[in-house]
């Protein structure tokens, strides 16, 4: 209720008019309804869902879908700082037993450790890190999985059938790989060319079959 003063004169002039609305307004029971800022986000928002125009509807009809949208893009949000962003291709983290050892080297970092200890001599390192890179790079593609009891035979085997043409060099590098790592032979150069180049070859083809387990 407007309660004026009784010094407010009969018929103000504009000046005294607006002084006396200014007066009245700043009282605190004016100051406390006033929108609070939450009060004016929500009404913004509100607004803006109210305007939206998805395939000719415009207003109240797209507020369903426009809330749909605004919780699937939140969501989508969430995911990403959970998860991290998706892989744009097929290929994994695997890390793990391979070949009776626990290595969570990639495939690339065997490979580098192979052609180091080449270029060093040490053919027997050489060889078994090779023919790890080859088994490793096939499991990050997702075309051959590595289990723990896995033996180099047995991945030769299996590889062979997700590449037929290979299958007699899948099975010389298993058998280099056998001799280096427990018969303690200390393998040649030729040895290591014949894994090195099966190893190149496999990163180039696409397997004949789906997800081989091994």
């Amino acid at each position: 209720m407007l309660v004026l003063p009784f010094d407010v004169p009969v018929d103000p002039d504009a000046d005294e008019a607006r002084e006396l609305l200014i007066q009245e307004l700043s009282k605190p029971q004016y100051q406390a309804a006033r929108p609070t800022l939450f009060d004016q986000i929500a009404q913004a928002f509100w607004d803006w869902l109210s305007g939206l125009q998805i395939g000719g509807v415009q207003g109240p009809p797209a507020f369903g879908l426009g809330l749909v949208l605004v919780l699937v893009a939140a969501a989508i949000v969430v995911g990403i700082l959970i998860f991290g962003l998706p892989r744009l291709n097929r290929r994994s983290a695997v890390a793990g037993s391979l070949f009776g050892e626990d290595d969570h080297r990639d495939a690339a970092a065997m490979r580098r450790d192979a052609r180091a200890a080449a270029a060093a001599g040490d053919w027997a390192t050489a060889i078994a890190e090779m023919f790890r890179a080859t088994a490793r790079g096939l499991a990050e593609r997702t075309i051959l999985t590595v289990t723990p009891g896995t033996t180099a035979s047995g991945f030769a085997a299996r590889a062979a059938t997700a590449f037929p043409s290979l299958g007699e060099e899948f099975a010389a590098s298993a058998r280099s790989f056998d001799e280096v790592r427990y018969l303690s032979r200390e393998g040649t150069r030729e040895q290591f060319d014949q894994v090195a180049a099966l190893e190149e070859a496999v990163r180039s083809l696409k397997p004949a079959t789906e997800t081989v387990d091994a």
